[in-house]
């Protein structure tokens, strides 16, 4: 497909091939994704549970991580369509993460003081629902994903052109970002499963914060440091070169050269009209995504609450029961992030064997398993008696965390495989990295919406559990799979030849 003159740049022309960038700096850079994993680790934890216990009831808590793909839907595509063109003389990605890192502090101060500061505004000392600590947690909850996206979408971007047109080492920078992942997730997960923050920090504890609230706010405060110090490292690992407004030839990371629109057109126009220029390599990439993410979102929505509620048969505000499942379930979330931290390592080679396509298709047919699994188990534990104590079976918790740390394999290559692939397919189009990464969001968030609109209702309609948004999470997970086989050639995308 001839893309239009609108999208070439004549300045670009002569420029020489980008130098290539140390493999070493490359990971400092992704490490950023450790501090801002950190957080999202803790947000899929904790805060579904949270959020039930400051009033909202179960089957509209998933209407609550609309703010989530919303917020995705409009600032990941925008921040990358502004990272494009920025002209700050401290370089065109920098700004943007070190912005998103600083929004991120402010949200999760104020998710994590979110009871309190709802008390400060007049919420009553007891009762079933906190109306006023619901809007600052909502407040915080939409900032923390603005900041996500924010930080993300330009880090993804900068690895991208740091990278270059080598289709090697965009896959490397992504398994980087997706190794970092890891890490951030088990610190977080790991973080989320210990119950004891309150004991070190003892000022978190407070007349309106309880003892889950408090380590909780804990959380949150390492959260703040970690985020701190890998921002730092990723931001000074490199010395972008400002966008040349004056001539219109931008420069990317360590003197890249990248062509660009000429075209200041409206945003939402640009990346509406980008669609009409993609090819069916790219349309295949974003439908797998899309699918994939239908499967995927259920679990992000309710994995710990499913071991709550399910697997120990427990309520918000109702015993100790449900919070002992919801550390489990945190703790499963660990092992879950072990195997993607692994899988992470491997990544390249297994691309270089097989085929991204074939990678990516046989790792989500393996979520769908998992996801059925799950649904066995939630059937076999409404049929066994529970001993005195009111616990599981310890083989019933067993099989739960295995499901749970198997699913780290196909979550790494969700977070790896379809970057690279958009990067390396959307680069011949010159529509620029930021604008790619946007694009590849669209098919991300959008699903998140329709999953967070329908899984509460769909799953009241069955009687209140998990079990039926699992069960379509499963069916996507399978249809993913198949396509990305079959849609996704082996041969195409997963062994282009690069530069060495």
């Amino acid at each position: 497909m001839t893309v239009p003159e609108r999208h070439r740049s004549g300045a670009a022309q002569a420029m020489a091939p980008p130098p290539s960038f140390p493999l070493r700096r490359l990971l400092r850079v992704a490490s950023v994704a450790c501090g801002i994993q950190f957080g999202w680790a803790l947000q899929l934890s904790l805060l579904t549970p949270y959020v039930q216990e400051l009033g909202i009831p179960h089957a509209w808590a998933s209407l609550v991580w609309l703010c989530g793909p919303l917020s995705g839907l409009i600032i990941q595509p925008l921040v990358g369509h502004l990272s494009d063109r920025s002209t700050s003389p401290f370089g065109r990605r920098r700004p943007f993460i070190a912005a998103g890192a600083a929004t991120i502090v402010i949200a999760v101060l104020l998710v994590g003081n979110s009871a309190d500061l709802g008390r400060l505004l007049g919420d009553p000392s007891a009762g079933p629902r906190r109306p006023r600590a619901i809007v600052v947690y909502l407040l915080g909850f939409w900032l923390l994903d603005v900041g996500n996206n924010a930080t993300q979408g330009p880090c993804r971007a900068l690895l991208a052109d740091l990278a270059g047109k080598d289709h090697r080492r965009t896959r490397i920078a992504n398994a980087y970002f997706s190794l970092f992942m890891a890490l951030g997730n088990i610190l977080g997960f790991a973080t989320g499963s210990y119950s004891g923050w309150f004991t070190i920090f003892r000022f978190t504890v407070t007349s309106a914060c309880s003892i889950n609230c408090a380590n909780l706010k804990s959380a949150f405060l390492l959260d703040i440091v970690l985020l701190i110090i890998t921002t730092y490292i990723s931001i000074s690992s490199v010395q972008e070169v400002p966008l040349n407004s004056s001539s219109g030839v931008p420069y990317s990371a360590e003197g890249t050269v990248e062509q660009l629109n000429h075209v200041q057109e409206a945003f939402l126009w640009e990346l509406i009209g980008s669609f009409r220029f993609l090819t069916l390599p790219v349309w295949m990439v974003l439908i797998v995504t899309a699918l994939t993410w239908i499967g995927w979102f259920p679990f992000i929505l309710f994995d710990t609450d499913w071991m709550g509620r399910e697997i120990y048969r427990g309520n918000p505000n109702e015993g100790q029961h449900y919070q002992t499942g919801v550390r489990m379930g945190a703790f499963g979330l660990t092992l879950n992030s072990v195997v993607l931290g692994f899988t992470s390592v491997v990544m390249e080679k297994l691309c270089r064997k097989l085929g991204a396509g074939l990678v990516w298709g046989i790792s989500n047919i393996l979520m769908s398993f998992c996801f059925v699994t799950m649904l066995i188990i939630s059937s076999i534990v409404k049929n066994v008696d529970y001993p005195s104590s009111g616990l599981p079976p310890d083989g019933v918790v067993v099989a739960a965390l295995i499901a749970f740390a198997v699913l780290g394999a196909p979550l790494a290559v969700t977070y790896s495989i379809p970057y690279a692939m958009i990067s390396t397919r959307i680069e011949p189009l010159r529509l620029g990295q930021g604008l790619a990464m946007g694009i590849l969001n669209l098919a991300i968030v959008i699903p998140q919406v329709l999953v967070s609109l329908g899984s509460g209702p769909w799953d009241q309609l069955f009687g209140g559990s998990n079990s039926p948004a699992f069960a379509v999470a499963a069916v996507a997970a399978f249809a993913s799979g198949i396509v990305a086989i079959v849609g996704l050639p082996p041969s195409y995308i997963g062994r282009t030849k690069s530069r060495r």
